[in-house]
């Protein structure tokens, strides 16, 4: 078993929401992209929510910040072999340093979890170690992107994703 170490987030000063996943897959490590797995259906979701040319990473996350999403994950590092969030020994979780980036991104006003383990990392392992004011943002799951949930297909993900779109034009 091998330790993830993620990296930091997409986010520009602008930001209104926040997306967390748990940790990079493999792929998103070896590459040092989020959600770079060709199956993983998070970014072709933004590219249909947002207009979002298909094109080099750094232009495609440059373009999400530019639409006040920041990206980042619930875990800076943890032991896991594969890819599968179900494989994260929990005894090794470490979390990412929430309080000084939601003071360096004070116009977050929403947070999003892709998928249910990022969502049930925050709330047990960071949301209790925040000021009331961050603790108090309103927080939503989404259906997780990865190609290992195959419960909906991308017109249904994306469907899902919508709700995104109405916090960023606030």
């Amino acid at each position: 078993m091998s330790e993830a170490r993620g990296f930091p987030p997409v986010a520009s000063q602008h930001a209104r929401v926040l997306i967390l996943g748990s940790m990079p897959g493999r792929e998103s490590l070896e590459r040092r992209q989020y959600y770079a797995h060709p199956r993983n259906a998070f970014w072709p979701i933004m590219r249909r929510l947002f207009g979002i040319c298909e094109g080099p990473y750094g232009t495609m996350t440059q373009a999400l910040a530019n639409h006040g999403v920041a990206v980042w994950d619930v875990l800076q590092a943890c032991f896991r072999p594969g890819s599968l969030d179900s494989n994260i020994d929990a005894g090794s979780m470490v979390t990412n340093d929430f309080p000084s980036f939601f003071a360096e991104h004070p116009r977050i006003k929403r947070v999003f979890f892709n998928g249910a383990k990022a969502e049930s990392i925050y709330v047990k392992q960071v949301l209790p170690h925040l000021d009331s004011v961050t603790a108090c943002l309103p927080l939503a799951r989404l259906p997780s992107t990865s190609p290992a949930h195959a419960g909906m297909n991308l017109a249904q993900k994306t469907e899902a994703w919508r709700v995104i779109l109405d916090k960023c034009l606030e």
